[in-house]
């Protein structure tokens, strides 16, 4: 997926075809105490430690949480063999972490689907939605992400806003009895041009129009310092909609303090709100190898001094 490129691709899944739990062990020197905590949940991601953890997922789940963090993000979890999710959800579930978002379906990058009014589209929308309930079920995940594709350019706007709002209303009648959240994510036109869904007051209004619990904003800190700015600001009047965030820093997508937010005010803004979700470090490591891990451990330690 394109604006994943920096992600480890997925396992091949006949790797896992004779996995059980007894393949997912904890490292021999792992007590189950972690070293130490954060005060925000931070989640990282598969391959973003492996030269000091190790390649398995195993491995990487037991270093996360002895380096104190307390959730982990797959964006790929729903293309994972069943197997390898009851085993990763074991080993999070005795490891004391959250699981974050995972996309929920197809995204339509270069072509319209939820803005366009397709029945046909938005029917594979809301079949893959239901297929995601389960994959989050099998995993602990109370969010998924949603990104409503490209922008239909033979239509109005507001008239393909009527039809994301409409899919999205049908896709929360699916999520609701579940109690689980799908997150929209805004995306910046620089890396992804022509998408629908951009800003941050766009996603507020078309959530306010869905009106559902289970219809919330993903405000990802590195898209949106890019789109508009004005990121303590955004964050405050979307915060009634804001139900999960995702960081990385601008330019370069790396870790926080490699590049120009300050994002040591905006935690401590969204820790002064009490926000209890996660925070997904949906970055790359600025420098390679061990090194490299080892900084963004110590750069999450340095922005959570406030």
């Amino acid at each position: 997926m394109q604006r994943r490129n920096f992600l480890k691709k997925t396992a091949l899944a006949s790797s896992f075809a004779l996995a059980s739990t007894s393949l997912f062990p904890l490292n021999s020197n792992n007590k189950g105490i972690k070293k130490e905590s954060f005060p925000l949940k931070f989640a990282p991601h598969e391959g973003m430690f492996e030269n000091l953890a190790g390649t398995a997922i195993s491995e990487q789940l037991n270093f996360i949480a002895d380096q104190g963090f307390s959730a982990f993000e797959d964006n790929e979890m729903r293309n994972r063999t069943v197997v390898e999710q009851e085993a990763m959800a074991k080993i999070m579930q005795k490891r004391d972490l959250e699981m974050g978002v995972f996309v929920a379906h197809k995204i339509y990058w270069k072509e319209p689907n939820l803005a366009s009014g397709n029945k046909e589209k938005r029917a594979e929308f809301l079949a893959e939605i239901t297929t995601s309930v389960e994959v989050a079920k099998r995993v602990n995940a109370k969010w998924m992400t949603v990104v409503p594709g490209h922008v239909d350019l033979r239509q109005n706007m507001d008239f393909q806003t009527e039809h994301v709002i409409e899919a999205l209303k049908q896709a929360s009648a699916i999520l609701e009895p579940h109690n689980i959240t799908m997150v929209l994510e805004p995306l910046n036109f620089r890396d992804h041009p022509g998408l629908f869904l951009s800003e941050s007051p766009q996603a507020y209004q078309i959530c306010k129009a869905v009106d559902s619990p289970s219809c919330k904003i993903l405000f990802d800190i590195y898209h949106q310092q890019i789109q508009e700015g004005n990121l303590i600001p955004n964050i405050e009047q979307s915060w009634d909609e804001i139900a999960y965030f995702q960081i990385g820093d601008n330019p370069g997508r790396k870790e926080p303090t490699t590049g120009e937010i300050n994002y040591k005010n905006i935690f401590k803004f969204i820790h002064s709100k009490n926000y209890k979700g996660i925070l997904g470090m949906e970055h790359g490591n600025s420098r390679k190898n061990k090194e490299g891990e080892s900084a963004v451990i110590n750069a999450y330690k340095e922005v959570s001094k406030f």
